[in-house]
């Protein structure tokens, strides 16, 4: 069977069937939703920039009856701002085993590891990958995390790879062309 088009690229069928079944997609923060750079200020405040477009798509995944995680291991309290702006219930920070946060959440959301999701940049997040059905890793990850993906985004971390992933799963559901609202 020939790949599906994407806005991202080809697809296999069988990929964009697995995205169809996801209910859950965890994501980590430094290197996925930021660049994975962190800013000090004279003060030693820490600063992280954010691409609306990852918020835009996880508003829209959410729109659509997909629950949306953040597990990462540093705590900031920019992560839990911008997160509660996006409406994300599930923010686990501090976590540096990240396979035990995901089967909690499973069990709690009665959801399991063939509907969920995780993308990540670097070998602490390959822990997700051991409970998730669609593994994807950052354009800039890690080689050896890549190696360990079904799917790498075209898009670095930072810079809209984690609403490259919320397309292809509203595609792979028939909502890509439906989800509209102000981004945040």
């Amino acid at each position: 069977m020939p790949d599906i088009s994407t806005l991202y690229g080809p697809i296999t069928p069988e990929l964009l069937n697995r995205f169809a079944q996801i209910k859950l997609l965890c994501c980590d923060v430094d290197g996925v939703l930021s660049d994975g750079r962190i800013y000090m200020g004279q003060s030693g405040e820490e600063l992280k920039a954010f691409h609306t477009k990852d918020g835009y798509g996880m508003k829209a995944l959410q729109k659509i009856g997909v629950t949306v995680a953040i597990i990462t291991g540093r705590r900031s309290n920019m992560v839990t701002t911008r997160m509660a702006a996006l409406g994300i219930e599930h923010v686990i920070q501090g976590c540096e085993d990240k396979q035990p946060a995901i089967e909690s959440l499973q069990k709690t959301l009665q959801i399991s590891a063939e509907q969920t999701a995780s993308i990540g940049d670097d070998m602490p997040d390959a822990g997700m990958f051991a409970v998730s059905n669609v593994k994807i890793c950052v354009q800039d990850g890690h080689p050896g995390l890549a190696l360990q993906a079904d799917y790498q985004t075209q898009i670095n971390g930072g810079r809209g790879a984690v609403r490259e992933v919320c397309d292809l799963i509203l595609q792979a559901n028939g909502q890509l062309d439906t989800i509209h609202g102000a981004s945040i």
